[in-house]
């Protein structure tokens, strides 16, 4: 009799181009046929020399964020990640990264000039020239969207313009840190289990059990 395996995870690879807007038309079209099956993972893998723009960038958080509440998403940034693509990576509820990879984001040079006021009522023969250096740059206000996003995640006015590695990265928890891991566990009441010692260790003596502190102590920086 045949059983049936258990589904693995659904690897989807990404790559990272510097001009793709036909290959990125086609990964959005398999990434929602994808998730319209209901993996219970997907590992989105990220890898090239390249960046996502940031209004694919956008369009992919949204198709993201239509996944099953059951579909575990998992980022692994095999590559260095630039500008826009850092938030794609950032999505994912388990982020991996190379050990020598980084990120880096830029500052948005996005201008308030062109933008339409809502409360303003447009009429004709009002319209006024604007030449193309105060003009808003329609690519510069979606990556400024992009950074607002990454800003939920990372510090943006600290970081941007930095090369952030792993370091940074553990420290601000987006990646697993395996001693922040033992320490929330022993804290919870669910210690790991220590590994055993030699046979040929002394026993230690026996105490009068002294009286518990109060704290459950602080975690090393």
């Amino acid at each position: 009799m045949k059983t049936k395996s258990k589904p693995g995870p659904h690897r989807f690879p990404l790559s990272l181009l510097h001009y793709g807007n036909a290959y990125y038309l086609e990964r959005m079209a398999a990434l929602e046929t994808a998730l319209a099956a209901r993996p219970r993972e997907l590992h989105i893998e990220l890898m090239g020399e390249g960046e996502l723009p940031a209004d694919w960038a956008l369009l992919l958080r949204s198709v993201l964020n239509q996944r099953s509440p059951k579909t575990k998403l998992t980022t692994n940034a095999r590559s260095r990640l630039l500008n826009a693509t850092v938030l794609v990576w950032l999505l994912g509820d388990r982020r991996l990264i190379r050990d020598d990879a980084h990120l880096f984001f830029r500052r948005a040079s996005a201008t308030a000039a062109g933008e339409a006021d809502k409360d303003e009522v447009w009429e004709e023969g009002e319209l006024k020239y604007n030449d193309s250096f105060t003009e808003a740059d329609p690519d510069e206000a979606d990556y400024a969207r992009v950074l607002q996003l990454i800003n939920e995640f990372l510090p943006v006015s600290e970081l941007a313009g930095r090369l952030v590695e792993l370091p940074v990265l553990r420290q601000f928890g987006l990646v697993e840190n395996e001693q922040l891991d033992r320490f929330l566990s022993t804290a919870f009441g669910h210690p790991q289990p220590a590994a055993a010692e030699p046979a040929t260790a002394p026993k230690p003596k026996r105490e009068r059990a002294k009286a518990r502190n109060g704290g459950a102590g602080t975690l090393k920086k």
